[in-house]
């Protein structure tokens, strides 16, 4: 069971977690991890570079330093959270090695120390950038000179994954098997994508606000991690076709990432997401957490998605409709059953907001949504939050 501790990469282990479960088979191996080290690096090193030029960006449009926009960007600018086209950056460009060939360092299981360097060098370089762009200079320079600095503090910190790797490991069969010397890159290609393709896979969500309707596709100005890289696209269903669409990918064997609110209605230690675990209203006179319903809550900023897990397993009734899922966690063994979650359906119903599936299992006029040119929301919306 992974463990992510003191950082906010559950999309990390969320989704190196899924394609650990068909690699794992394919190999014929009983333990394994992808390095998770190795993404978080470089998803630091682009996440500060696209930040630099979103901050260039927004001062080209003429947005105000005390403006909603750049205080939002300025906030938490080195968030460890991410979303799901963010992992596909990533993995597309760098790659994916084991954890064996780049452990995890203490400032990735820990990662304060590092965010609060990257946050207050990042906001003296926006006020460098700004001052570039309103006297009409190149900020490029500046950009590939700060650039500098944080690669630096990066590799101190997290230090620098190898460029190529050899695995060695026992399969099931205690037979010894050598793989290597090879690029991360080649890993991916050779080895991972004939078991885990990227491409094939594709985000839905849930967003019930009126304001966003159904059936159409949505991004989030602002949000991403790779300058140049995908943009985070939302096609928005209704709940229930998510729930149906996941149940069906886990019965065909297919693990699913997920997004949701972890911390509404949830126990970690009993490992257990059912929205009648608390009984409030006896407690202190009043309900709380489900007055409001999923989309007011949205509205009012009582709930949002903050984490992201896979669920592994499903019970259905006889009609094949979901009643309760089985979620593995990266919170370590402490948490549930040896780091696996109880689900209630009721609960994905109220708090899940996000499933990652194969297009073979998403009906055709579904896909024909991410046809459509992309509604920007503002990049304060609930739905660009990032789970952590």
């Amino acid at each position: 069971m992974t463990n992510q501790k003191n950082s906010g990469r559950c999309w990390l282990y969320a989704t190196l977690n899924v394609i650990r479960i068909s690699f794992a088979k394919a190999m014929n191996i009983e333990e394994f991890e992808f390095s998770q080290g190795h993404l978080f690096f470089f998803d630091k090193i682009e996440r500060c570079h696209f930040v630099l030029h979103a901050i260039v960006e927004t001062a080209r449009r003429g947005e105000p330093v005390d403006g909603r926009l750049v205080s939002f960007l300025l906030r938490d600018p080195t968030c460890d959270g991410g979303q799901w086209d963010m992992v596909v950056n990533l993995i597309s460009k760098y790659g994916l090695m084991p954890k064996k060939s780049f452990p995890e360092s203490f400032s990735c299981e820990s990662s304060n120390g590092l965010n609060g360097i990257l946050k207050s060098k990042l906001r003296e370089y926006a006020k460098e950038l700004r001052a570039l762009v309103e006297a009409g200079e190149d900020p490029l320079p500046a950009i590939k000179r700060q650039m500098k600095f944080i690669y630096g503090t990066v590799s101190i910190c997290l230090g620098v994954p190898p460029s190529e790797f050899t695995w060695q490991y026992l399969d099931k069969n205690k037979k010894y098997n050598s793989i290597g010397p090879v690029t991360p890159q080649q890993f991916y290609e050779q080895h991972v994508k004939p078991t885990f393709n990227l491409e094939d896979k594709v985000c839905l969500v849930t967003d019930p606000r009126p304001t966003n309707p159904y059936n159409h596709l949505y991004t989030v100005d602002c949000l991403g991690n790779m300058v140049g890289g995908r943009t985070t696209i939302y096609n928005n269903q209704p709940v229930q076709l998510l729930a149906k669409i996941a149940a069906e990918s886990i019965k065909n064997n297919e693990a699913v990432w997920f997004g949701c609110d972890v911390g509404r209605r949830s126990n970690s230690k009993l490992g257990l997401l059912d929205v009648e675990l608390h009984d409030w209203k006896s407690l202190i006179g009043e309900e709380v957490f489900l007055v409001l319903d999923k989309a007011d809550r949205l509205n009012y900023g009582d709930s949002m998605m903050t984490h992201a897990m896979v669920f592994t397993g499903v019970t259905t009734d006889a009609d094949g409709t979901p009643i309760k899922w089985r979620v593995e966690n990266s919170w370590g063994e402490d948490s549930g059953e040896k780091g696996y979650l109880l689900m209630t359906q009721r609960w994905f119903d109220e708090f899940a907001f996000e499933v990652v599936v194969d297009k073979k299992f998403v009906p055709q006029d579904v896909m024909d949504i991410f046809k459509q040119k992309p509604t920007v929301l503002p990049a304060w919306d609930p739905m660009g939050t990032l789970a952590v």
